[in-house]
Formats: structure tokens, sequence, C-alpha cells
């Protein structure tokens, strides 16, 4: 019972803080309105800038910040405690994370919708700007070479997840291409597309689909991460209505009512007790159905192999609690389509983060209580504490990706085996959701990552940087070659869509194919056909691995964007005399957890964890990306130090913020 009076006691804290903090934020310091003038009306081109109903942009946001983060970091993080992963993922999403989201939305919306990068240069100065910039295209750099993997492993654990993801795809650019041509209700659409996919996880892996799931699971892995990345080039240069939009929504809509089959589950669990299956008979625990209780630590400072708790907890639980990358989807995309401020922004970028805190929270109770409900060892049923150490036994065996996402997925598995699920449907939709938050992510960094392509480009052409925001609408034809001979500029081409994308695709496709060696043990581990001979080849699985050489700076490196993301938030308001504790201290924290997990891991290190610097055989790679990502963020903190006694109530050279009664649709806006 005391597992869903957790749930329960989370889930009021969200609701209760959406509709105090939130709200004060909303009204008193963003100073929200009905009245003004969205970038999706203002700059509309029906590619990047285009007004949406709320419950899309919903949709898009919450699954493109989501991805695996909520899932894999607090699966881990247990192992120091449940209490403390609880209490930071709760606290964190509410004080920190849905702010930071909420914050970055608002400074975007205010700015024609440009990233947080590019509005750096405004607030603080130019040099920051383009310091910004190259941290962001680094983070997602390694999100492009690595989530490839991620979702690549998932088919392999999973494969009956394959067909029910990619079926999807022809899903969306359906409903896609009724709802912006018909502009019809959502409710039916919605509803068809749902039972679809519902449908095709029940009997997506039934007869021949079995065998093209099978076919497709043993692909090797750089095929897979070339055929996302081709996938992800078209999702970014598409309008975004026509794909990357109604995919996120679509998803959105199995991802919460898959968790709000997840919830169902826990509670039939909690008050009957849940009995697995295998072969489709129960299994029972002395006859009777296992207790859910919780069987993980509720503390445990020094668990056998893990790095210290201070800062790793904070890094280890991202996208849970708080999350850099959340701030380029909030001012890289959602605020480029949202359509109204009041209501739609507190909605979408402080309600989205709660949701994602509610799913980390119930990733915490699959983890420790559901994982005791019964997990398959061999041929033997294990329960309640031996089931907790068949899984967590020590750092290292809960480390890789497999016992990470198997964990979440036999524990919240159990959950929907107790509402009367079969075994096998339970994990492929659970498979499913893993899978699908990964691909949403995919195809969304890829835009952003175009995005920032495009601005750092803009920096080098003889053209205001706020003009580049979205060059698509002034771009050449024949991907921008007639610019290139016109001003001889190499820079020009890419401000181009095309070419841009087309650049980040090559540097991630590149770094994905170099040889990982021996470092891929520390992330991916129990995947089927894992053989590691350090030997390069195009049909190894070391092949599309390569991201690992940089995986494991990127927990530092994307918190550390949540530090920069305050700082720029900070700066907006303190320049419009509005109080700015409520972002400062949490800046504070952003910007010294990651420098200290990153100090740390470079230079200090433990017996367990050696320093980079002093391994047997040091990446240097990763060692040099690391050193100047401090040095970075050493700079632009400097940077902002000077600029802070002459910044208070100046306002900053801004794109132009207008007031209207009406969009220019004829809508209120």
């Amino acid at each position: 019972m005391s597992t869903l009076l957790i749930a329960i006691g989370a889930g009021l804290a969200f609701i209760i803080a959406y509709h105090t903090y939130g709200r004060w934020l909303g009204k008193k310091i963003f100073n929200l309105s009905a009245n003004y003038v969205c970038p999706s009306y203002r700059l509309r081109d029906d590619l990047d800038y285009v007004p949406t109903d709320r419950g899309v942009v919903f949709g898009h946001h919450f699954t493109s910040i989501a991805g695996t983060g909520p899932i894999v970091g607090p699966a881990i993080a247990v192992m120091w405690g449940w209490i403390p992963a609880l209490l930071w993922v709760i606290l964190g999403s509410i004080f920190i994370g849905a702010v930071h989201d909420f914050g970055s939305l608002i400074v975007s919306l205010r700015n024609n919708g440009q990233t947080v990068g590019d509005i750096a240069g405004r607030v603080l100065n130019k040099r920051v700007r383009l310091l910004f910039l190259f941290v962001l295209f680094l983070a997602l750099t390694i999100v492009l070479a690595i989530f490839g993997l991620v979702i690549a492993a998932v088919f392999k654990m999973y494969p009956s997840a394959i067909f029910p993801c990619l079926i999807q795809i022809p899903i969306a650019v359906i409903i896609g291409s009724y709802l912006h041509k018909q502009g019809k209700n959502l409710l039916i659409p919605s509803l068809i597309a749902l039972a679809i996919m519902y449908l095709t996880v029940i009997y997506g892996d039934v007869g021949f689909l079995h065998t093209f799931n099978t076919s497709l699971a043993s692909w090797p892995i750089i095929g897979w991460v070339i055929v996302l990345l081709l996938y992800s080039y078209v999702a970014s240069v598409l309008p975004v209505w026509l794909l990357l939009q109604p995919r996120d929504y679509i998803n959105s809509l199995q991802l919460i009512t898959a968790l709000g089959l997840i919830v169902v589950g826990l509670t039939i669990a909690s008050l009957f007790g849940g009995a697995p299956t295998i072969n489709g008979v129960q299994v029972m625990e002395s006859g009777a159905p296992p207790t859910l209780e919780i069987i993980g630590p509720a503390f445990n400072f020094s668990p056998a192999g893990a790095p210290l708790i201070f800062p790793f907890l904070f890094i280890t639980i991202a996208c849970g609690a708080i999350s850099g990358f959340h701030c380029l989807v909030s001012s890289g995309t959602t605020s480029k389509q949202l359509k109204n401020e009041v209501p739609d922004a507190q909605f979408v970028g402080y309600g989205g983060m709660l949701l994602e805190g509610f799913l980390a929270t119930l990733v915490i109770i699959a983890c420790v209580a559901g994982l005791g409900l019964g997990v398959k060892s061999g041929d033997t049923m294990l329960f309640g504490e031996a089931a907790w150490e068949a899984r967590y036994s020590s750092w290292n065996a809960s480390n890789g990706l497999g016992a990470k996402v198997g964990a979440f997925v036999d524990g919240s598995g159990n959950f929907l085996v107790a509402m009367g699920f079969s075994k096998t449907i339970a994990n492929a939709l659970m498979g499913v959701l893993v899978a699908s938050f990964a691909g949403t992510t995919l195809d969304t960094a890829c835009r952003l990552q175009r995005y920032v392509v495009q601005e750092l480009a803009a920096t080098f052409v003889r053209q205001p940087a706020a003009d580049a925001v979205s060059s698509d609408k002034t771009e050449q034809p024949l991907f921008g070659l007639d610019a290139i001979r016109i001003t001889a500029n190499p820079a020009t081409w890419f401000t181009n869509k095309h070419a841009a994308t087309i650049f980040a695709i090559i540097v991630a496709t590149i770094i994905a194919a170099l040889p990982a060696g021996a470092v891929e043990k520390s992330l991916i581990t129990h995947i089927q056909d894992d053989g590691i001979t350090g030997i390069w080849s195009f049909l190894t699985t070391n092949a599309g691995k390569g991201g690992l050489l940089l995986w494991p700076m990127f927990g530092a490196t994307n918190q550390l964007l949540g530090g920069l993301a305050f700082l720029v938030i900070t700066f907006y308001l303190w320049r419009r005399n509005k109080p700015v504790w409520f972002v400062l201290l949490p800046m504070i924290f952003m910007l010294i957890m990651p420098a200290w997990a990153m100090v740390y891991q470079l230079f200090i290190g433990s017996e367990d964890f050696p320093a980079w610097i002093e391994a047997d055989d040091p990446n240097f790679l990763l060692i040099a990306i690391g050193i100047a990502t401090i040095l970075l963020e050493i700079w632009m903190i400097f940077e902002a130090v000077l600029l802070w006694p002459q910044a208070k109530g100046i306002l900053e050279p801004t794109a132009e913020e207008k007031l209207s009664t009406t969009s220019p649709s004829g809508m209120n806006c």
C-alpha cells in the first residue's frame, strides 16, 4: 500500500505545484498575456513556424523532452536509495526542471522563437552566444550519435516493438496531412490512431510480422544508426506539421495511456497483489499472489562499485528532474508552434516537465517494488529481495542499458500482468514505450541541431543573427548554391536547412562509426549478440557504437546546458527588474554539480572509476572535449559576472515584442 501512496502523493504534489507555483511564475514573473502575438503567427511559414493546438504541441513537447532519460536515469539511481532518487525527482521537477523549461519557452517566445543559445548574444553578449552555441552543438552531436544505438539496442532486446514503432510513421503522415488540410477536430483521428497503435502492439509480432521483427532485430548496429539518421534528416526538413508534430502527438497518446495503465496496474497490485506468468501460467509465491512492497534500500550512500552520490545523483537522474536538452526543445521547436501564451505556455512548458517527473516516479516504483512481484532468472522465478539482488547486486551489474531498461520493463510489466495482461503483451507495450520515447528524441534533436548549425553559420554571414532564425524563408534555389556563388562564403550554405541537416547527420554518423573498443561496456551490456572484440567492421556489433566514446561526459554536459539556460533566463529577468532568486539558486546549483562531476571524472576518480586522464588506455578525444567544456563554462561565467552589475534594468537590443488584440490570422493569440 505504501507504493500506491507514494504515487498518489507525488501526483498530488505535481498538481498542486502546477496550480500554485506554476501559476505564480506565469502571472507575476513572466507576465503571460492572451494578447501577445506568438511567433507562430508573426513568422508563420508552415515549415517550422506553425500555429498549433496546445494538445498537439504538448504531445510533441512531452515526447521530445522525455526520451529514455526519465527511464534509465532513475532505474540506476535507485542504487543510492529510493528516497534520495524520489526527492530529487519531485523537488527537482517542481522547483528546477519545470522552471527551466517554462522559462526557456517564454524567453524564446519573446524573441521570435530563437534558441536560448542565440538569445544569449543579446541578453549577455556575442561571445557568450558563440560559446553557448558550440556547447549546444556538442551536446546534440552526442545525442544524435548515441540514440541510434540506444534504439537499436532496445529493438534487439524487444523485437516485438519494431513493427509497432515503424507503423507510427505512416499513421503520423496521414494524421498530419488530414488535420493540416481539413482543420477538423482532433478527437476522432486521435482515437483511430490510438486504436491502431494498440492493435499493432497486440498483433504486431504474430505470424509473418514475427519473422519481420526478428529479421530487422538482427541488423548490424551501424545499419540501424544510418537508417535512423536518414529518417531524422527527412523529419528535420519536412514541414513540422507533416511528420514530426503528428508523430510526437500520436506517440504521446500511446505513451500517456500506457502510463495510465501502469498506474491502474500499480493500484490493483497494491490492493490485491500480483502474480507473474510463465508460458501463460501464473506463478505464485508460497501458494498466494506475491505482495507488492518496496524491496530496494531507502538509503544506500555507498553501493558496491558506485561513484559518489554527490554530485552523481544529480547527473544520473537528468530528464526526470531537470535536463538541459529541454531548453533546446522549449526554445527550438515548441516556441515556434505555440498558438497562445495563455493558457498554452504554462500547460506545455511547466506541465510537460511535471508529467515527466511523474513518469520518473513510476519508474522508481517499478524498479524498487514492481520487480519484487517476480522476475525470471533462467528457469527460476525470483520474488522480493531476491529479485532485486538479481538486477542490482552491484553498480556494474545495473549499469548497462539492458539492465536499466530491463528493470523498468519487468517491474512495470508486472503491474500490467496484475491487470490481466499477458507477460508477452506487457513487455511489448513497455518496449514500444521505451523505443518510441527514444525515437521522438532523435528526430527532434536532429531538427534542433539544424537550427544550431544555421545560427552558428549566420554568425559568419553578413546579416543580423536574428534574420537567420528561420533562414528557410530566404534560402536560395539548389540548396543555397546560388548564394555561395554570390558571396563566395561557404558559411552561407549552412544557413540552408538541407545543408545544415546533412552536415549534422554526417558528423553524427562519423562519430557513431568510430571504433568504440572496450568503452562500450560502460553503457551497453546484456544485449543480444554483444560480443566485444575491439576489432571494427561494418557487420560486427562494434560498428555503430562510436558515440560511446563521448557518452561518459553526456550527463554532465547535458546538465551544464540546464545551468547555462538558467543563466540566460536570469539575465532576461534581471534586465526587466524582475525577481531572480527562484532562477538564480537553481542556476548556481546546476553550474556547480555538472562541473564537479566532470572535474571528478577527468582528474580525480576512484578505485572503481579511474580518472579519464589516468586510464590505462586514455580516451584523448573525451579528455580534450571534457577540458574544453569546462573552460567554456568558466569563460561564460566570467563574462556573466562582469556584465551582472551593468545589466540590471537595462533592456537588451531584442527582437520586437508585439502586443495585439488579435493575431495576423484574425484569431485571438
